[in-house]
């Protein structure tokens, strides 16, 4: 599919680690609510699109957020305009590299908050409405 690519799958931090555990819950929760997972971390130029997901003929660029502590806001109020703006752009990067470029598509957020093993899982629609 295209010149977009995979990202390497080895991890090193525990920031990382949490980042791939937080992404298979969204995945596992998305898949839980209908959506088929296409890929996962995919680099698109300089951008990353966390999960490529589909629902009848619909896709779903997912960004997946975590924030063990709501203090500031938790993991939604991380989503700002410059991110949605970055989420646009690898989402229309991987339509143009795929030839998909009037494919019915939206970006969403799951925004995971508190420790993963007790997640609350938000599934954020369409954030660019």
């Amino acid at each position: 599919m295209g010149y977009c690519r995979m990202q390497p799958t080895t991890t090193s931090t525990q920031k990382q680690i949490d980042g791939t555990q937080a992404e298979q819950l969204a995945g596992s929760y998305l898949e839980q609510q209908g959506l088929q997972i296409l890929q996962r971390n995919v680099r698109c130029g300089r951008y990353e699109i966390d999960l490529i997901c589909q629902r009848n003929q619909r896709l779903h660029f997912v960004e997946v957020r975590h924030r063990r502590n709501a203090e500031f806001g938790g993991a939604a109020a991380t989503i700002t305009h410059s991110k949605r703006q970055k989420c646009i752009k690898a989402a229309q990067y991987w339509l143009k590299q795929n030839h998909l470029n009037r494919a019915f598509f939206q970006i969403d957020v799951v925004a995971i908050d508190g420790e993963l093993s007790n997640p609350r899982i938000r599934w954020l629609k369409n954030i660019t409405l």
